[in-house]
């Protein structure tokens, strides 16, 4: 299927590494130019290097995204680079394990900062460019908002404000013709979770009890099952689907994990 992306200026924020890496290089593959934001420009300079040795378009911005002005910032030079944002995936963040009975106001602010306030101010500064493309924005948020995790108060309520901001969102921009969606992830191996498997005192233990609790075909999500889903509601293929929380899964969060 022609997802009719060719020539679309979309922005990927953490679009280096990771679930974002992924999305950047189907984005890149359907024709999209990619836009990556992220803190490390060596990172986003490898990433954007992969894409065009393979033949795509891609263009980085180094932007410290728990920084207002920065957020600005990325959004201007991308305009100033291509003239026009077709799409925004607000995709950074980290779960950062800030929890209730060991964390503290300090760390709870920054870890929203990094997980949540970014999202808003992206797609604030993004939006005049979006009204004029009547493009459209993918949310990247996560299970905990749900199901919960345990020490991890600050991303699990970050991803329920991804979650609501999602359908706010859509509302408001209903007259724009500027749809808004969020992918829902549950277990996908990136090499965060890797770093976040590896401090059990039995990794490869903790890792197949959880692949054991997914119920289809009991194995992770893969980034490239995430970001073909993100691909798709980026497109005009999806132009009557807006305000879905769509969970990428594996039936993760809504099937008996019983099964």
């Amino acid at each position: 299927m022609d997802l009719q992306l060719s020539g679309k200026v979309i922005i990927v924020t953490g679009g280096a590494k990771g679930i974002g890496e992924g999305i950047s290089q189907v984005l890149a593959a359907e024709g999209a130019t990619v836009v990556i934001v992220g803190r490390n420009e060596a990172d986003n300079l490898h990433t954007v290097s992969q894409i065009t040795g393979a033949g795509g378009k891609a263009f980085q911005v180094a932007a410290e995204l728990s920084v207002p002005e920065q957020c600005g910032n990325a959004v201007r030079q991308t305009v100033q680079a291509f003239g026009r944002i077709d799409g925004l995936v607000n995709n950074a963040g980290v779960n950062d394990g800030v929890g209730l009975e060991l964390g503290n106001y300090n760390r709870f602010m920054e870890s929203l900062h990094k997980n949540l306030v970014h999202y808003y101010l992206m797609a604030h500064y993004a939006l005049p460019y979006l009204k004029e493309t009547k493009g459209a924005i993918v949310n990247i948020s996560s299970k905990t908002a749900e199901t919960g995790q345990g020490n991890t108060s600050a991303y699990a309520a970050a991803n329920g404000g991804r979650n609501a901001l999602t359908r706010e969102w859509a509302v408001e921009l209903l007259p724009y013709h500027i749809r808004v969606n969020a992918v829902i992830v549950a277990e996908c191996y990136t090499p965060l979770y890797e770093n976040w498997i590896r401090s059990f005192p039995d990794p490869e233990g903790k890792l197949n009890s959880i692949t054991a609790k997914i119920p289809y075909e009991k194995r992770f999500t893969t980034k490239e099952e995430i970001a073909h889903m993100v691909a798709f509601l980026l497109s005009e293929r999806s132009s009557h689907t807006t305000g879905q929380l769509i969970h990428v899964d594996g039936g993760y969060v809504h099937l008996d994990r019983a099964l």
